[in-house]
């Protein structure tokens, strides 16, 4: 009876966050928050939530995932972005008993430095901004297939002489079937506010209702990932379009992330996605080569784990991603 009224909590939240988020559309900040964290979650489209995998980092796209990490697990992460712009990740993984596990994260993106400007064009000295989160999680293996968990989150952006704090909260079930080689999640991810503002005005964090499923083939090398994410944003105004009109299929399609794994064997695999609504937007922009495609492979060596993606997140330049973990 205890286990289903968890069950039943969680999910009553996840419900309640969408439909709080539905209510209100503004412009979001610590739009950082989206990017991936795994580099095998970037190389199948960037918002995977229901990957089975032994990778700490996971923790930061899905807090349910951390029962599948293995005990005392750091894992640090390495992503480009734009000329002069990254961001990186650390994590650490715990179990705590036989069904529980913990972990903490930071994510960062670091701008560089600036030119200081007056609206004259003086220059007045250089200027340096900076995206922060730290995150602390915990989850439970609720039933034999089921885990919950949660993920609190301090948030921090300095930009010159402005800052802004807020805090946040991830909430993830995820059933995973062994056996079957099935793994089906649902999450609500940022789920908060700010705390203090840039200035007067109040902005949301870039709430993110998902859903996912993983499945391996029987008898094949190959594992299949679906996501569908911002299911709380259906307007025409959520997606930027030159001629300001999205036509009811395309605003369907642009909620799907969809990827495969070739995986010849356990501790080697390689990996293909395609968000859609990174390439609709990206060719929008001006960009045409590979927007929405993303690639990426993985080793395993013993106590070692090495992953390496690509993706386009910005017209200007691709992106990529290192990840590595360690189990102590």
């Amino acid at each position: 009876m205890l286990t289903r009224k968890i069950i039943f909590s969680v999910v009553l939240n996840l419900v309640a966050a969408a439909q709080l988020r539905a209510q209100y559309e503004s412009t979001s900040v610590f739009n950082f928050l989206r990017l991936p964290t795994s580099s095998h979650a970037m190389a199948l489209g960037g918002a995977n939530v229901t990957l089975p995998d032994d990778d700490a980092s996971l923790l930061m796209q899905n807090p349910a995932l951390m029962s599948n990490v293995s005990d005392r697990s750091i894992g640090l992460g390495f992503m480009t972005y734009m000329r002069g712009i990254k961001a990186g990740n650390a994590s650490w993984v715990m179990a705590q008993g036989e069904r529980g596990s913990w972990g903490v994260g930071v994510q960062f993106m670091g701008y560089g430095s600036m030119k200081e400007t007056t609206v004259e064009g003086i220059e007045m000295g250089d200027f340096s901004a900076l995206d922060m989160c730290i995150s602390g999680g915990y989850s439970y293996v609720l039933t034999e297939y089921l885990s919950g968990g949660a993920t609190g989150k301090f948030i921090y952006s300095k930009y010159g002489e402005f800052t802004s704090v807020a805090l946040g909260v991830d909430l993830g079930l995820n059933a995973y079937n062994e056996n079957r080689d099935l793994s089906v999640s649902l999450v609500a991810a940022n789920i908060g506010g700010q705390v203090k503002r840039f200035g007067d005005h109040r902005e949301s964090l870039p709430f993110d209702l998902r859903v996912g499923i993983t499945k391996r083939l029987s008898g094949a090398p190959l594992q299949f990932s679906f996501t569908m994410t911002d299911l709380t944003r259906w307007s025409s105004s959520d997606y930027y379009s030159p001629s300001g009109t999205v036509s009811f299929g395309r605003k369907l399609t642009n909620h799907f992330i969809v990827g495969v794994d070739v995986i010849p064997m356990k501790q080697f695999y390689l990996s293909a996605g395609f968000n859609f609504r990174r390439a609709f937007e990206m060719k929008a922009a001006g960009s045409s080569h590979g927007a929405g495609l993303c690639f990426g492979a993985g080793l395993t060596l013993k106590k070692v784990k090495v992953g390496l993606s690509y993706a386009k997140y910005h017209v200007s330049m691709p992106s990529f991603m290192i990840n590595a973990q360690y189990t102590l």
